[in-house]
């Protein structure tokens, strides 16, 4: 069986992929990936850590200049948002985060991974019905991978073959 993946930028501009798994599974990885056909496809990409964005976020509200980081963030045809939910949310960064999400529905497309399951994601919001409008955004034309496996970073150790134990000469 044979699953292809619909690229966020190619039929469906607006289009929202989920990649949620472990850590070192790769999420970050395809999501660079995706990143990168786009840039080649000649599409403008933009990639963030969550952390970063929503810092940048912050720091925009503090000097004056949210309008315009705001724009940075929702102009992009792909915007990818990495390890979303890594860290709690604080003060001011759950509505920030609802705002890019609200800002980029229907005229962007965007990639989020998270180490959470989908279902971990309202709480980060810290408010009910600001989870249930982001999520009800982020899940609308969107295809979620879970990637499963072992950390590419820190794979297990695979079992050291004993030698065989000498054989008995008895005859």
């Amino acid at each position: 069986m044979s699953t292809s993946l619909r690229l966020p930028f190619s039929r469906e501009p607006t289009g929202r992929i989920q990649l949620i798994g472990k850590t070192g599974v790769g999420k970050s990885h395809v999501a660079q990936a995706i990143g990168h056909r786009a840039c080649i496809a000649g599409h403008n990409v933009l990639y963030t850590s969550a952390h970063d964005m929503l810092t940048q976020l912050r720091a925009a509200r503090a000097d004056d200049s949210l309008d315009r980081r705001m724009l940075r963030l929702v102009t992009p045809d792909l915007l990818i948002i990495d390890d979303l939910g890594l860290r709690p949310l604080r003060h001011d960064e759950p509505i920030d985060l609802y705002e890019v999400i609200r800002q980029r529905y229907e005229r962007g497309s965007t990639i989020i991974t998270s180490n959470r399951a989908i279902e971990e994601w309202p709480p980060l919001f810290g408010d009910p019905l600001m989870a249930s409008a982001a999520m009800d955004r982020l899940l609308h034309h969107c295809q979620l991978l879970e990637l499963d496996g072992n950390s590419y970073r820190n794979p297990p150790r695979r079992p050291r073959a004993t030698p065989a134990p000498p054989a008995d000469d008895e005859a």
